[in-house]
């Protein structure tokens, strides 16, 4: 699996915003059913939210994610407070229901006030 580019990670963290989180972690952490839940999760709908309960510890969870992204073979595409973020591609391309972009798109003056791409675009 390829590493996600910086703006991949945007375009994810944007699709799963509204989704709510599949997978929880107790006090347990990493055990073999966390990690059943967690691959049934990625093979069902490529992108989860995984949500630390009883983990307040910055360090602690970085562990655990790490960990997650080993043993599930999959990538981490960001993690806010108490919600991490994991990406893996289906490997059967007929049931993939994430595209990931290839390349970036625009130039980066979309949006910007007065910037000449924008007023082009509003002129048509």
């Amino acid at each position: 699996m390829k590493k996600l580019k910086g703006y991949q990670k945007q375009y994810l963290k944007g699709l799963v915003h509204g989704l709510k989180p599949y997978v929880f972690i107790g006090q347990k952490g990493i055990t073999g059913s966390l990690l059943k839940s967690v691959d049934e999760a990625l093979d069902k709908h490529e992108l989860i939210k995984v949500r630390f309960i009883d983990f307040k510890e910055k360090d602690m969870k970085k562990e655990i994610m790490a960990e997650i992204e080993k043993l599930a073979v999959c990538e981490l595409v960001g993690a806010v407070g108490h919600v991490a973020i994991f990406y893996r591609q289906q490997k059967d391309p007929g049931k993939r229901a994430v595209i990931v972009p290839d390349e970036k798109k625009g130039s980066g003056l979309q949006g910007v006030k007065g910037s000449s791409a924008k007023l082009k675009t509003l002129k048509k």
